[in-house]
């Protein structure tokens, strides 16, 4: 039986949201449908509002431990869900995965050392390799029947010994596509063939769809796993982005004794007490939650991916393998950059993510945000149309 309705429209506006309240500074207009951030427009699982407010009402904010409890709510929930056993003692813990990037760029490499990506990728990971002034190199991703594929010739062949990391989105945003067991594999065999270390953004790990499977890319071997850290946060699985709370995780003790160390020496010590109560509710307390709005994701995003291949010619839409991100191919309308986000903000009033903000290889791409109620994305996609048509 559901308890939860996600159908149900929770009004943003006004509460700070980044989605909601800052599309006009960011899109230059504010009369649009925003559906470009990629956080939910639903209430986290009620357990986590019970903890958050339970801390609250004691009344006394003061430093607060991460205690066993938290390491073993985070441990359990990997062993569980992915068949990933982890150990306590792996895990450091930032307040986000970006951070994270940032912190492993820094701790493993230097300025002016190269720093590969596959490309399209979430953008933050071109920003932390230029603004910690690493060079940035991109191996272009092969876009086949709606799914991307890695060109792992071309990849190898940029491993010219001056490459020292590997900045790997898993599952992918925006492209949607859940690397396979084998893909991973063979990737994690080169990257420790050339001693590229392999740091893992997994923090869509979670939201993967029915005959898809996610396979942390630490867990496939043990050479591959002291050669690797992996990103991890509830943050997506259950809309708590804005409590600033994540780990880094990593078998290899050299590794982590590096990554504590930059974390001391950038004076990060704890987390916020709200963060660590709200990642702890949430990974003891929150399957039943995560089944039910991965049911509604994917109902939406089949719904979406319809309505597209039957109302808007010339545009293409692909069921991604996970995430709630939709990546739609408007190459066809062979419109630039600017007019197609022209069309969409003052023709369509809608906000989405402009393909070309997650490489060159995302042009005539955009991103659209599924993870709202029914009603919300029939709108969405009725703008669309009306932009696109």
């Amino acid at each position: 039986m559901k308890s939860y309705d996600f159908n149900e429209h929770i009004n943003r506006k006004n509460t700070s949201s980044v989605k909601w309240d800052e599309t006009g500074r960011v899109f230059g207009s504010s009369d649009v449908l925003p559906m470009w951030v990629a956080d939910m427009d639903f209430q986290a699982p009620q357990e986590v509002t019970k903890a958050i407010m339970d801390k609250a009402q004691h009344g006394i904010y003061g430093y607060t431990a991460i205690s066993t409890s938290v390491h073993d709510a985070v441990t359990s929930w990997f062993q569980k869900q992915h068949g990933w056993e982890l150990k306590q003692e792996w895990l450091t813990y930032i307040s986000g995965v970006v951070p994270a990037l940032s912190a492993t760029i820094q701790t493993f490499s230097n300025p002016g050392d190269k720093v590969i990506v596959f490309s399209p990728v979430y953008y933050p990971f071109y920003d932390m390799v230029t603004y910690n002034d690493r060079k940035l190199i991109t191996s272009p991703m092969e876009y086949r029947n709606g799914r991307y594929y890695m060109d792992l010739q071309d990849f190898e062949a940029k491993l010219d010994g001056d490459v020292k990391l590997l900045l790997l989105c898993n599952p992918h945003n925006p492209g949607g596509t859940v690397w396979t067991r084998k893909e991973l594999e063979q990737l994690g065999e080169i990257c420790v063939k050339h001693h590229v270390i392999i740091v893992s953004d997994d923090i869509h790990a979670d939201l993967v769809f029915k005959n898809h499977t996610y396979y942390p890319i630490s867990s496939l071997s043990e050479d591959i796993a002291m050669q690797t850290v992996t990103c991890i946060a509830p943050t997506k699985t259950f809309n708590i982005a804005g409590l600033q709370a994540a780990a880094m995780v990593t078998s290899n003790n050299s590794f982590r004794e590096k990554l504590d160390l930059f974390m001391k020496k950038q004076g990060h010590f704890l987390l916020n007490m709200l963060g660590v109560s709200a990642m702890e509710a949430a990974y003891r307390h929150g399957k039943p939650w995560l089944d039910e709005v991965l049911h509604h994701i994917e109902d939406n995003m089949d719904y979406a991916v319809e309505y597209i291949q039957k109302e808007i010619p010339g545009v293409d839409a692909s069921k991604p393998e996970g995430t709630y991100l939709l990546w739609i191919d408007c190459r066809k309308l062979g419109l630039g950059e600017e007019e197609l986000k022209r069309l969409l903000l003052h023709k369509g009033k809608l906000a989405l993510e402009s393909g070309s903000k997650f490489g060159k290889e995302g042009n005539g791409f955009v991103r659209m945000n599924v993870a709202c109620t029914k009603t919300t994305l029939q709108e969405g996609l009725l703008r669309l149309k009306t932009a696109l048509s």
